[in-house]
Formats: structure tokens, C-alpha cells, sequence
């Protein structure tokens, strides 16, 4: 056969219609590649459109990714951690993360990144990273071993998590909670006094007058000064100014001013931070942070060093104050009530005491009488102070003579209050029967010409005539004398009647 007939003989061989079916599959074919060729470049622009958008996730996120070797040196980062540093992510590259911490930090994280390789697993540490201006941030890293490093004892990954308002907020906290700690003890301490001191007791004309200068001053933020002797109760007087004042409802902060060295004072008073001096391993929270909000009493501030009067002047000045070995300002909006047993304007001229502290401190002065000048509240002192300590010592005493009674009202009591108190204490204990009989042989006192200190009446008048006499006697109005001595007119003019105070008459001579 031939080769043409051969070519006849092998179309024979294709089955009816083949070409267009091959035709028709070879088309179909190529439909299928064009929409697999849609369906790629659909996936391949959804893929660039992916790795953008992590791309963007990765160099913005809300942490500073760090991608570093086994000695801390940066390799790679994320535009948060460049800002987090302050500087541009290109002039990070190859420098030790430890150029942004001190000695200290550089060392912990050192032994952090020994046991990320150690452990293979993830640590965690907390440093202060200092950016290129040198401000400090607090941050937390957390470091794994680097999955895609060929070695994993040679690289890792950390992120550097800015936690600086959060330690803020943990020590504002923590602050809290040290105060609340503090202010407990305080109001314990209160309620001490309350349960096992008694109010005070008296009816004396000399009392009342003291009681109502006290609920004069109570309802204002006015600094007051309380003078006495030692034992008179100064400290019951600013007791009753707090208690009458709006600032009621915290406890009243008070602090010993004669109890504690210099040194101990300050830190006591102010504060310290941990570490501010030898012996100083926490931090402690000062008298006028506590007293935020409330009361103050410095009890015997006479006995205050000078150094440590230029600080309370500027807290009393200012309202702020720094912590022993901090240089953060606090600031406090605290209301002040000073005692003191000496004659301050005597230290003043001494030079033992600050004269403008003295005249931030004399705004409001109340005086309080000794136990000598009010010798008619003895008696009722006398029943309340054997009624306590008989009850508490489970004795019954019905008594008390006559002449006992004479025997305490005629002693000086050089110790006021406190001494009466201590004697009566000890009698009830040894007292042996029913009647009140007293343990000590008490020494009458000086005739009252003796004694140089005028009455509270005497010293009332003097004050009131001397307030008279520098407004020319007028008593009314903004330069009256009922202002200056923070009295209404009408309470002024009866206390000038109940005192007999008259104005002079003026003699026309010729």
C-alpha cells in the first residue's frame, strides 16, 4: 500500500466527530488554566495584600519587637521599638540593648538571656530602658529562642512592653495601701484614747472660754497654736478643734515632736524612700502624706531642731513636701494644730526658733490654763478619775472625804492634769476600804500672790482692752476689734459687761 493510501486508511481509524471533541477538551482546558491563572494572581494579591497589612500589624504593634543574638545586640526591630528607644530603626542595628539600661539593669538582663538559652522557653524580666534623650521608661521584656535561627543558643525574640504608667498606677496603689495600713493604726489609737481617757471635765469659767475659742477656730482650716504647761491637756484641745471641724471623719494625725531625734523626725514627718539612709530598707509613708485631707497636731514643737523648721515652714507655706531620698514633690492639703509648753516668742528672741515659723504658727492662739487656776474643777476630776480606776481595778469606793477633797484643791500641781491623775490612780490602789484616802503626802500650795501667771479672766481683759485700745476703741467693722479678735460685736460687748471693761472717760483739761 501506498504512503497516501496508508493516510486514507488512518482517518478511517478516528471515530466519528473526534477533532471537535479534542477541540472542545483542548478549549475547556484552557478555560480552566485562565480562571486557575484569575484564581492565582486573586491569591498571589490577596498574599501581598496579607503581608502588608502583618507587615503593618508588625512594625506598628503596641510592643517594641527585638530581634537579637546571644550577646543582646539588635539584629532587627519594629518601628514601635525604634520610638520606644528614640532612634532610627537603622542606627539600632548592632547595638547591645543593654546601652539603654545602666549597670544594674544590665546585669539582670544579662542573667535574663541565660535562661531564655538555658531553658529554652520563655522568661520574663522588668528593667528601666533609658532613650536617647535620657528619659526612663519602666518595661517589661519576654524573651523565647528564635525558631527560624540556625542555632537557638544564639538568637532570640523580645518584645519590650512599656509598663510605666501601670508600675505608676501599682504604686499609687501600693501607696494607698500603706496609708490605709498607717491610718488604721491611727484611728486604733484614737479609739484608745477615747475609751481609756476621759473628755474633757470642768465646768470652770476658765474652761468654757477655752472650749469656745477651740469651737471658734474648729470649723476653719486656721492654723492654731496650743500654749500651756506640761499636763494641761494641749492635746485634748486639738482633739476638740478636729473633731469640731469638717475634717472629722479622718483620724487626727499627731506626732511627738519631743519624742524623736532629729534624724528619726524627718523621715517620720516627710517620709523616706527605701534606701535613703543606712538602715532604711522600705519605704516609708510620712505623718503629712497620712494626715492628707485631715488634721496635724505636732505635739511639743518647741522641741523641734531648726534645720527641720525651714521644711515644716514650707509645708505649711506651700503644702508640698519630697520623701527622705526622693526629689518628687507632694503635694497635701493638711490643716496644722501646734502645741507647745514653752514660750516660743522667748525661743524666738533666743534664736532657738524661727520667727516667721512662729507667726505661721500664732495665727490662732488658745491658751490653757494650769490645773492651779481652775481649782473648781478638781472635784469633779477627782470623782471621775477614782470612779475609772476603781471600776477598772474592781474596787468599790463610795467616799470621798472632806478634807482629802481640801488637800488636792490646795496642792500647786506643778504636773496639771497628768499628776492629778497618777495620784489618784495610785490611792485607788492602795486604798483599802470604802473610803477614798490618798497615798501621798501632798504639800499646799503658794499663797496666789505667789504665783506669777495671771487668771484665764485676768488675761481675757488684758487681751480684749489691748484690742480696744489699738482700734481706738471701736468695736464694730472691718477694722473693729471684734474682727481682730474673731469675735461677733454682740459676743464682744457681752463679754466686755461680764468683765466689766468700760472705755476710759477723756478728761478736757484747760
Amino acid at each position: 500500500m501506498k504512503a497516501g493510501d496508508r493516510s486514507v486508511a488512518g482517518k478511517e481509524h478516528l471515530p466519528q466527530g473526534g477533532y471537535q471533541e479534542i477541540i472542545h477538551d483542548l478549549r475547556v482546558h484552557q478555560t480552566e488554566l485562565a480562571q486557575q491563572n484569575v484564581q492565582l494572581r486573586e491569591m498571589q494579591r490577596e498574599l501581598e495584600e496579607s503581608r502588608e497589612q502583618y507587615a503593618d500589624l508588625y512594625e506598628n504593634a503596641p510592643v517594641g519587637y527585638f530581634s537579637l543574638d546571644g550577646k543582646g545586640h539588635i539584629l532587627a526591630v519594629n518601628l514601635t521599638g525604634s520610638g520606644q528607644l528614640g532612634l532610627e530603626k537603622k542606627d539600632l542595628l548592632q547595638k547591645p540593648l543593654t546601652s539603654f539600661m545602666s549597670q544594674e539593669d544590665s546585669d539582670l538582663f544579662y542573667l535574663h538571656l541565660k535562661k531564655v538559652f538555658a531553658t529554652k522557653s520563655k522568661q520574663t524580666c522588668s528593667v528601666t530602658l533609658i532613650q536617647e534623650d535620657g528619659k526612663p521608661f519602666y518595661a517589661q521584656l519576654d524573651s523565647i529562642p528564635s525558631a527560624a535561627a540556625p542555632d537557638k543558643n544564639s538568637h532570640c525574640l523580645t518584645t519590650v512592653t512599656d509598663i510605666e504608667e501601670r508600675r505608676k498606677l501599682e504604686q499609687e496603689v501600693k501607696a494607698l495601701k500603706d496609708r490605709l495600713v498607717v491610718e488604721n493604726v491611727f484611728f486604733r489609737q484614737e479609739i484608745n484614747r477615747k475609751h481609756h481617757s476621759f473628755h474633757i471635765i470642768g465646768q470652770s469659767d476658765g474652761l468654757k472660754y477655752i472650749l469656745y475659742r477651740a469651737e471658734q477656730v474648729a470649723p476653719n482650716d486656721t492654723t492654731v497654736l496650743v500654749l500651756g504647761e506640761t499636763g494641761t491637756g494641749k492635746e485634748l484641745i486639738a482633739a476638740v478643734i478636729h473633731n469640731l471641724s469638717p475634717r472629722k471623719k479622718r483620724p487626727l494625725i499627731t506626732v511627738n515632736c519631743a519624742a524623736l531625734p532629729g534624724n528619726l523626725l524627718e523621715s517620720e514627718l516627710f517620709g523616706r524612700e527605701k534606701g535613703a539612709f543606712t538602715g532604711a530598707e522600705s519605704r516609708q509613708i510620712g505623718r503629712f502624706e497620712v494626715a492628707d485631707g485631715s488634721t496635724l497636731c505636732l505635739d511639743e514643737i518647741g522641741e523641734l531642731p531648726l534645720e527641720m523648721q525651714a521644711k515644716l515652714l514650707r509645708v505649711i507655706q506651700h503644702g508640698e513636701f519630697e520623701r527622705l531620698g526622693s526629689s518628687k514633690t507632694i503635694k497635701v492639703d493638711v490643716r496644722i494644730v501646734a502645741t507647745t509648753n514653752r514660750d516660743l516668742e522667748e525661743e524666738v528672741a533666743a534664736g532657738k526658733f524661727r520667727k516667721d515659723l512662729y507667726y505661721r504658727l500664732n495665727v490662732f492662739p488658745i491658751t490653757v490654763p494650769p490645773l492651779r487656776q481652775r481649782k473648781e474643777d478638781i472635784p469633779l476630776m477627782v470623782e471621775a478619775f477614782v470612779e475609772r480606776y476603781a471600776r477598772k481595778l474592781g474596787k468599790r469606793i463610795t467616799s470621798i472625804p472632806k478634807e482629802t477633797m481640801q488637800a488636792l484643791q490646795d496642792y500647786a500641781w506643778p504636773g496639771n492634769v497628768r499628776e492629778l491623775e497618777s495620784i489618784v490612780e495610785r490611792a485607788v490602789i492602795l486604798c483599802p476600804g470604802p473610803g477614798f484616802q490618798l497615798a501621798d503626802n501632798l504639800r499646799p500650795s503658794s499663797p496666789p500672790a505667789l504665783i506669777a501667771v495671771g487668771t484665764v479672766k485676768e488675761m481675757e481683759r488684758k487681751l480684749i482692752i489691748k484690742a480696744l485700745s489699738d482700734k481706738e476703741w471701736r468695736i464694730e467693722g472691718k477694722h473693729g476689734a471684734a474682727t481682730i479678735l474673731g469675735l461677733h460685736p454682740s459676743t464682744l460687748r457681752a463679754r466686755m459687761h461680764k468683765l466689766g471693761i468700760r472705755r476710759p472717760t477723756v478728761s478736757n483739761s484747760r
